[in-house]
C-alpha cells in the first residue's frame, strides 16, 4: 500500500517500501500466503481493525501483490490470493523471520537447528492442528508434484537443509561448522532403505530441501533413492507455515524438521529440533504409529 512517498524515486528499496512498509502490510501476505484468504479470517487472525484491514487489501490489490477472486455471489464476497507479485515476496518473508529468529530473538549465531525450549521451536510445533494450504513443489524433472498425498492415510514431509552427489555442486565454505547441518545424506539414506516399513503403515515420504530440482535428481540418482525429492527454492513451503529457515551459500535452506501429514492435509505431528538424522526416520515411524494408535 503506497501510504506514503519516500525520496530517492531510483532507489528500489525506497519504492518497494513505499508498497511493503507499512507492518500491517507484510503479515497481510505472511497470513495470505499462509492460507487464510477471507476477509474475517485475516481480521481475527490478526486482531486489525474492519477501516485498516480494507484499506490495506484495496492497496494491495491496487499495487498488483494481491488479486480478489469471487467466492460467493449473493452477497458479493472475495477471497484475496497472492498474484505472481505477491508470491515474489515469499523470500522477503522467510529473510525477515530468520533475521528476527537470529538476531533479535535469538544471539546472532548461525544455525541450521534449535534448542528445545525456543520461541522458534515452540513455534514449530505449534503447526499441529494446522492445515497445508493447496501448493505444488519442483518434483523430479521439474514437474510439479503436490508434497501431500491424497491417496495414503499419511505423508511425512522430511525437510533437510542440502545434499549434493559428488563431482557437481558441493557443500558451502564452511558447511559443517554450522551446527545442524552433518547427516542429510545418512538421513535420506535411511529413509531409502526403511521404505518398505513406512509402506506398511500406508505412509508416504517425501523429502523437501531448497536446492534447485536439478541438484536434487543428481543426489537422488546416486544415491539410489527412489522416493520423490522435492524443490521449494521459491520458499513456498517454508513461507507457507512459517518453517525455520537458515541462509548459507548464499541460499535459504531449511532447518531439519519432519512434518507428518494426514491426508486432508492437516500436521498432525512434528519432530523438532533433530539431533540424531538417522534415528529420526525410527522418530517419524514411531510417531506415524502413535498417530495411528497402532
Amino acid at each position: 500500500m503506497r501510504y506514503t512517498e519516500l525520496g530517492d524515486p531510483d532507489c528500489a528499496i525506497a519504492q518497494a517500501l513505499t508498497v511493503v512498509g507499512d507492518p500491517w502490510t507484510l503479515l497481510l501476505i505472511r497470513d495470505v500466503a499462509g492460507g487464510t484468504h477471507q476477509f474475517d479470517a485475516l481480521r481475527d487472525g490478526l486482531g486489525i481493525s474492519r477501516k485498516v484491514l480494507a484499506e490495506r487489501l484495496k492497496g494491495l490489490v491496487a499495487d498488483g501483490v494481491l488479486e480478489k477472486r469471487l467466492y460467493s455471489p449473493h452477497p458479493p464476497r472475495y477471497e484475496y490470493h497472492l498474484t505472481p507479485a505477491g508470491r515474489g515476496l515469499l523470500p522477503v518473508l522467510v529473510a525477515l523471520q530468520d533475521w528476527g529468529a537470529r538476531h533479535v530473538m535469538g544471539d546472532g549465531a548461525l544455525s541450521a537447528t534449535s534448542t528445545t525450549d525456543s520461541a522458534e521451536t515452540r513455534r514449530v510445533h505449534a503447526l499441529v492442528g494446522r492445515g497445508l494450504p493447496p501448493l505444488e513443489l519442483a518434483g523430479p524433472g521439474g514437474v510439479p508434484v503436490d508434497p501431500v498425498s491424497a491417496d495414503r492415510a499419511w505423508t511425512v514431509l522430511y525437510c533437510f537443509p542440502g545434499a549434493y552427489a559428488p563431482g557437481g555442486h558441493d557443500y558451502p565454505p564452511g558447511w559443517g561448522g554450522i551446527p545442524g547441518t552433518r547427516g542429510c545424506t545418512l538421513e535420506s539414506c535411511t529413509y531409502r532403505d526403511r521404505m518398505a516399513d513406512f509402506a506398511e503403515r500406508d505412509a508416504r515420504v517425501h523429502g523437501v530441501s531448497t536446492q534447485r530440482p536439478d541438484q536434487l535428481a543428481a543426489f537422488a540418482e546416486h544415491e539410489r533413492i527412489a522416493f520423490p525429492l522435492l524443490s521449494d527454492a521459491d520458499l513456498q513451503l517454508a513461507a507457507a507455515l512459517r518453517l525455520p529457515t537458515f541462509r548459507a551459500g548464499g541460499v535459504d535452506r531449511l532447518k531439519r524438521l519432519t512434518l507428518v501429514l494426514d491426508s486432508s492435509r492437516t500436521v498432525r505431528g512434528v519432530l523438532y529440533p533433530l539431533d540424531d538424522p538417522a534415528g529420526s526416520v525410527d522418530d517419524a515411524l514411531a510417531l506415524v504409529d502413535s498417530l495411528a494408535g497402532t
